[in-house]
């Protein structure tokens, strides 16, 4: 794994926006930049409405990295992590040998690893994890 990818574990992402707001905000980014989106996975009929019918709802988030994305280079040569990635409160997010560790323990646990397509437009090096 590259030392600057982002493992995302989608089963703690609860779709709190924080990543994006402490990259917006870390940043210095104008109200109308994200560089981090967070997606709503349900039933596709507007943001945050579950799929499925009562009583079997089911809804989960993906945060999505644009190609704006820096992943905070002078944060990383200090030893620090992105703020993305520091400021999860779930700890969804993962970089480095972090990431490397997390990876290797969610493989374990069978979850399945993927990126996203070419014509999504985000950020390379953003692995995601959902449990099969």
């Amino acid at each position: 794994m590259n030392e600057k990818t982002i493992l995302v574990d989608l089963q703690r992402c609860t779709g709190c926006w924080t990543c994006s707001l402490a990259c917006k905000v870390g940043n210095n980014l104008p109200d109308s930049d994200f560089w981090v989106t967070v997606r709503t996975l349900g039933s596709g009929e507007g943001i945050d409405r579950p799929g499925g019918t009562w009583p079997n709802l089911h809804m989960s988030w993906m945060p999505i990295w644009s190609t704006k994305c820096i992943k905070c280079p002078a944060r990383i040569k200090e030893g620090l992590e992105p703020y993305c990635v520091n400021a999860c409160p779930n700890r969804a997010l993962a970089i480095g040998e972090a990431a490397e560790a997390k990876e290797a323990e969610l493989r374990d646990k069978g979850f399945r690893f993927f990126t996203l397509p070419a014509w999504e437009n985000s950020k390379e090096d953003v692995l995601y994890a959902e449990k099969k």
